[in-house]
């Protein structure tokens, strides 16, 4: 679906051949049905308007020093735990499963790079690993939007691609809003519950 392809250089780390690319960005969003659309011109209006050496800053300060806005889906379902460990397996092996290796540079549960699966890769495993961190996708997209942040059109045109939530996932958005991601707790018994060491 070319409104992944797009969404994913949209939530990728900005530099001068996205800049560059905004005219072709923007007749390719031209195509796309309103809901999806409208969100994306809003996010390359910003782009245009804004000096490269501010979004990068932007960038940095919202994906990367706030966790609450982490790209990378599986932190919202098991934080910095464990057990992220083998849901990042999951991802390394859809993408495998398509014939696809990714290199170490970047985890696989990056939003920019499930996207570009789904784009590219296998569009029916690419939407099933979105759906199921759709928790997480719409924690992100509300977080972003209440803070003012540009990004959070870009997460509004995501969801608009998937299917409607329903009252199961606006209870799992609820939950994960009210306790967070999971906090590594294995070795910490001692520390727990007034234990001493």
């Amino acid at each position: 679906m070319i409104a992944w392809q797009i969404q994913s250089l949209l939530m990728s780390y900005p530099d001068h051949q996205l800049l560059s690319r905004t005219p072709l960005l923007r007749t390719a969003v031209n195509t796309l049905p309103g809901p999806i659309a409208a969100p994306l011109r809003d996010f390359l209006d910003h782009l245009d308007r804004t000096p490269l050496v501010d979004l990068e800053a932007d960038y940095v300060a919202t994906f990367d020093h706030r966790k609450k806005f982490s790209p990378y889906l599986t932190y919202f379902a098991y934080g910095d735990t464990r057990k992220r460990g083998m849901a990042l397996l999951r991802f390394k092996h859809a993408y495998r499963a398509a014939g696809l290796e990714l290199d170490d540079s970047e985890l696989p549960d990056h939003l920019a790079v499930v996207l570009e699966f789904a784009a590219t890769g296998d569009p029916v495993a690419g939407q099933r690993l979105l759906i199921e961190h759709r928790a997480g996708l719409e924690l992100m997209r509300l977080g972003l939007r209440e803070a003012g942040s540009p990004w959070a059109s870009v997460l509004t045109s995501i969801s608009a691609t998937l299917p409607p939530l329903h009252g199961r996932d606006h209870d799992a958005v609820a939950r994960l809003a009210a306790a967070g991601p999971p906090e590594e707790e294995v070795g910490l018994a001692p520390y727990l519950l007034g234990g001493t060491r």
